[in-house]
C-alpha cells in the first residue's frame, strides 16, 4: 500500500456524492463534499464532513469549474479527488491539476484518459491492443464523398457519432443517401461547422450491448468482476442494467474478459473502468468504448460480486492491489428512476417529489440522493436514484422485480414505473415460458415507445395531425376500486377519464378536482405512438423546459421533413428538434441560450400542402455525459 487516503474531495453531487460519502466513512475516511446553491440542502451535503459552496447559476461556473475545486482541494485539506461519474470525471486536464496539486486522484491517470476520452483516439487504442472496433473510419468526417463511399461499401444503415460523445450523445443513426445527404448539410452549414466533431461507423442491428465492470491496479494484476447487460435503453441511454449478462456462451464471455484485459494494458491503466462492446445474435464481439470511471450500473456487478467497488477504487488509487472477482453469486437487476414520461416516450419532465415509498425487503437495495419534498430541476439529471433488486437467479430476479414495483409510490413526477411493470412482463425479456430472451439495443423503442423508423433516431415521431398510418395505442389508466366489497383495479380510456373529471388533464391535480385518478405515477400503462402537441398550423413548440442552445435555420429558409431546426438542452440531455412537415421558416422566435417552458413557440414554418395542426416537432434526445454521469 502507498500513500493512504485520510480526508477525500468528492468532486460531484447526488446519488453517487451519497454512496462514495458512505464508503469513506465506513473506511474511516474523512470527507469534503461541495454542492451549488440548488444543492445546498441535499442529503450528500449534510452526511461529508465538510462542505463548500460552488458560487454560480451554471455548469461552468460550478460543478466543471476546475480551479475553484482545485481551491477548494487546497483549503480544505484533502488528499485525495474522487470525480463519481460525470461532470469532470473523465477530463485529463483537472485529473492532471489534482495529481500536480499532490493529491490521490481516484481513477486512471491523465494520459489514460486522454487516449480515451475521444471516440476516435479510443478506437485507435482498440486496434493498437487487437480488439475489432465496431467497422468505421478512426478520423473525423472530412467530406460526403467519404461518407458516401462507406455507406456503400459497408450498407446501411450507418451512425454519425460525436467524437466527444457519450451516454448516448450526439448519436444519429442514418439510412439511405437522401438522409445521410441531409445529415451533411445540416451540420456542414451551422456557423463554422462541426463536422469535424464526428466519425461514421457501420449500425449494427439487433446487438447486445454487453460490458465488463473491470479493474486493474498499478503491480499489474487484473480482473473483471462481473459483466453486464445493458441493451435495454432508450435515447441510446441505459434504463435497465443486469449482472451477470445472461444467455452468452463460454467462448463470448472469455472473449469479453481478454479484449478488456488487452485494452486495460495497452493504456496502461490503474484504476476501475468499464469496457463496453456490441455482441451480435451469431457470438461477434465488437468494442465501443472504454469508461475511466465508475459507472451507474456498477452496483448490480457489487451485489453478484459481494464487493464493495468504491473501496476497491480508494485501495488501488492508494497504491494497494485489488480483490480477486469472486464467481458471481446469483443474478441482479438495476432500474433508474428517472423523472420521464413514459406516455410521451420518456421525455424527461421536473417537478417537486410530494410522496416517495420505496421498496424494501429480500434482496432489495435503494441508492438515492432524494426524499420528499424535494424539486426535480431542469438543470440537473433526471435520475432520481437506483432500484437494485438481487436474487439467486434470473428468474427469481424477475419475480422479485415485478413485486418490487409493486411496492414502489412515487407521486409529483412522472416516472418509468408503468413502463417496468410492461417490460419485466414482457417474455421476449424475462425469456420465460419457453421464449428465447430477445432484446437488441433498439428493442425497447420498438416494443414500447417510438415506431421502428424513428426509434432508430431516438427521437418522438413527428406527423401532420390526422395522417394516416399514425400507428398510436389509446392510452389508458389504472384505478383500484372496491366492487361489492372486494377490491379490484379497473383500467380506463383516458377519453373517459377525462369526461369524468370535468376535462381535468394535467397529471398531479389535487383529488377534490380530479377524482378518479391514481394517486401515484405509478397508476397506468404505457402510451405508444405519436404525441401531437395540438399546435396551430406551422407552429413548432417546445416538448419540455429547456435552454436553446443552438438555431440551425434562418427565416426564409425552405426545410424539408426532417430537417434539424433547433437544439435544446434539457436535464443534461441535448435534444433535436425536426422539422415534423416540409415547409418554409416563417419566424424564429428564440436564440441560443434563451430559456422556454414547454409549450413555447420556437419557429414557425409555412407548411407546404398542410391544413390545420402540423402535429409536434420530431424529438431527438442525447445524454451530454460532461454535464452529468448518466448513461
Amino acid at each position: 500500500m502507498g500513500q493512504s487516503v485520510k480526508k477525500l474531495l468528492i468532486a460531484n453531487r447526488g446519488e453517487i456524492a451519497m454512496r462514495v460519502v458512505r464508503t469513506a466513512r465506513e473506511m474511516g475516511i474523512a470527507t469534503v463534499a461541495v454542492y451549488a446553491e440548488q444543492d445546498r440542502g441535499a442529503q450528500y451535503v449534510s452526511l461529508a464532513d465538510e462542505a463548500y459552496l460552488l458560487p454560480g447559476d451554471t455548469y461552468q461556473d460550478t460543478y466543471l469549474n476546475e480551479d475553484l475545486l482545485i481551491d477548494i482541494l487546497k483549503r480544505s485539506g484533502a488528499d485525495a479527488v474522487h470525480p463519481g461519474y460525470g461532470f469532470l470525471s473523465e477530463v485529463p486536464s483537472f485529473a492532471a491539476k489534482v495529481e500536480e496539486a499532490g493529491a490521490i486522484w481516484v481513477g486512471p491517470h491523465h494520459t489514460a484518459l486522454t487516449e480515451l476520452g475521444d471516440k476516435i483516439t479510443a478506437r485507435r487504442v482498440a486496434l493498437r491492443a487487437k480488439v475489432p472496433p465496431v467497422p468505421g473510419l478512426s478520423e473525423s468526417v472530412k467530406d460526403i464523398r467519404t461518407l458516401l463511399d462507406f455507406a456503400h461499401t459497408h450498407g446501411y444503415p450507418i451512425m454519425m457519432k460525436r467524437t466527444d460523445g457519450g451516454g448516448g450523445h450526439g448519436i444519429t443513426v442514418v439510412r439511405d443517401d437522401e438522409e445521410l445527404r441531409r445529415f451533411y448539410t445540416n451540420h456542414d452549414a451551422l456557423e463554422g461547422g462541426d463536422l469535424d466533431e464526428y466519425f461514421i461507423e457501420k449500425f449494427i442491428d439487433k446487438a447486445r450491448h454487453v460490458e465488463t465492470q473491470s479493474g486493474r491496479d498499478s503491480h499489474g494484476n487484473f480482473t473483471v468482476y462481473s459483466t453486464r447487460d445493458c441493451s435495454l435503453q432508450r435515447r441510446n441511454q441505459k434504463l435497465v442494467e443486469e449482472a451477470p449478462a445472461p444467455f452468452l456462451t463460454d467462448k463470448v464471455t472469455e472473449t469479453l474478459v481478454e479484449y478488456s484485459r488487452r485494452l486495460f494494458t495497452t493504456v496502461d491503466y490503474t484504476g476501475l473502468g468499464t469496457c463496453e462492446f456490441m455482441v451480435t445474435p451469431n457470438g461477434k464481439v465488437y468494442f465501443l468504448e472504454v469508461n475511466p470511471r465508475l459507472q451507474v450500473e456498477h452496483t448490480v456487478s457489487e451485489e453478484v460480486s459481494g464487493l464493495d467497488l468504491v473501496r476497491e477504487q480508494l485501495n488501488i488509487a492508494a497504491g494497494g492491489e485489488l480483490t480477486p472477482a469472486p464467481e458471481p453469486r446469483g443474478h441482479s437487476f438495476e432500474l433508474r428512476i428517472t423523472s420521464e414520461d413514459p406516455a410521451t416516450n420518456l421525455t424527461p419532465s421536473s417537478g417537486t417529489l410530494e410522496r416517495i415509498v420505496w421498496p424494501s425487503g429480500p434482496g432489495v437495495r435503494i441508492d438515492t440522493g432524494v426524499v420528499e419534498g424535494d424539486t426535480v430541476s431542469p438543470k440537473f439529471d433526471s435520475m432520481m436514484g437506483k432500484v437494485v433488486v438481487t436474487a439467486q437467479d434470473r428468474a427469481a430476479a424477475v419475480a422479485r422485480v415485478r413485486r418490487v414495483l409493486d411496492e414502489m409510490v412515487i407521486e409529483g413526477v412522472p416516472t418509468p414505473i408503468p413502463l417496468f411493470k410492461e417490460i419485466f412482463r414482457d417474455d421476449a425479456f424475462t425469456a420465460e415460458h419457453g421464449h428465447a430472451f430477445d432484446v437488441s439495443t433498439k428493442w425497447l423503442e420498438r416494443t414500447y415507445l417510438n415506431r421502428e423508423a424513428n426509434a432508430a433516431r431516438g427521437g418522438q415521431p413527428a406527423s401532420l395531425a390526422g395522417a394516416p398510418g399514425a400507428d398510436a395505442k389509446v392510452a389508458s389508466e389504472t384505478f383500484v376500486i372496491e366492487m361489492n366489497d372486494r377490491r379490484v383495479k379497473l383500467t380506463v380510456p383516458l377519453d373517459v377519464v377525462e369526461n369524468l373529471t370535468g376535462g381535468a388533464r394535467a397529471r398531479g391535480a389535487k383529488r377534490p378536482t380530479q377524482p378518479l385518478r391514481g394517486s401515484g405515477s405509478h397508476a397506468g400503462t404505457v402510451a405508444r405512438g405519436p404525441v401531437d402537441d395540438g399546435s396551430k398550423s406551422g407552429v413548432i413548440a417546445s416538448p419540455m423546459q429547456a435552454v436553446v442552445t443552438r438555431v440551425n435555420v434562418a427565416e426564409g429558409q425552405e426545410v424539408a421533413k426532417g430537417d434539424l431546426i433547433v437544439v435544446l438542452e434539457s436535464m443534461k440531455m441535448e435534444n433535436y428538434v425536426y422539422a415534423p412537415a416540409a415547409g418554409t421558416v416563417k419566424k424564429i422566435f428564440v436564440g441560443p441560450a434563451d430559456g422556454v417552458e414547454a409549450g413555447d413557440t420556437l419557429v414557425t414554418l409555412d407548411v407546404v400542402g398542410a391544413s390545420g395542426s402540423a402535429g409536434g416537432p420530431q424529438v431527438d434526445a442525447a445524454d451530454d455525459k460532461k454535464k452529468e454521469g448518466a448513461e
